[in-house]
């Protein structure tokens, strides 16, 4: 079975976004090291349109992931910008009540009951799937994630967007990884415990 994993970027007081989800303020972190590091390690992460700033080749193996579920505020800001389909080298899908289409061939749309067709998703073959966000999102699939992957920026925001809505829970998580960079970055890694 795939896992989904949750790979997201959050200030050290746990806000992946302002209240109003924008998370552009993040881009002031992406230093030459660690983002020579995230194009090393997670190419599928980044958008098919910045691959080549980035200096991933065309052919580029995934390393991780082959599909990537987004909530309509995550899609909404590259759709406004002209890119109907953000990772066009991933199987793309959008959770949206009100969105009944896409307005890309290459993007499906997943309404009604998400966690059951993340479900199958995961039963399907393949690598595994990115949770790309938002905070709604992650709180209606929290029990299905199987992963974290937090990269933390240096920046404390004191109040907007939370890592998920899922709301009070115990869920304990397994720390498999950690790594820090020069620009006061760091890179979580945790495995949920079942």
């Amino acid at each position: 079975m795939r896992k989904l994993t949750y790979f997201i970027a959050t200030s050290v007081d746990g806000f992946i976004g302002a209240p109003d989800g924008d998370g552009d303020f993040f881009n002031q972190w992406l230093d030459p090291e660690y983002t020579a590091a995230l194009a090393a390690e997670y190419p599928e992460t980044l958008p098919t349109h910045a691959h080549a700033m980035f200096g991933i080749p065309e052919d580029f193996r995934a390393r991780h992931f082959d599909t990537v579920v987004m909530g309509r505020g995550t899609y909404e800001p590259g759709l406004k910008a002209g890119f109907t389909s953000p990772y066009a080298h991933l199987d793309q899908y959008v959770a949206s009540r009100s969105l009944a289409t896409a307005p890309d061939p290459a993007v499906k749309v997943i309404g009604g009951d998400v966690v059951a067709q993340v479900r199958r998703l995961k039963e399907e073959p393949g690598l595994g799937i990115w949770l790309c966000g938002g905070a709604d999102l992650a709180g209606q699939l929290v029990e299905e994630i199987d992963e974290f992957v937090v990269k933390t920026y240096p920046v404390f925001l004191g109040s907007g967007m939370p890592m998920s809505r899922a709301g009070f829970g115990l869920r304990a998580l397994e720390l498999t990884g950690f790594t820090t960079y020069g620009g006061g970055q760091t890179i979580a890694t945790y495995a949920r415990k079942r």
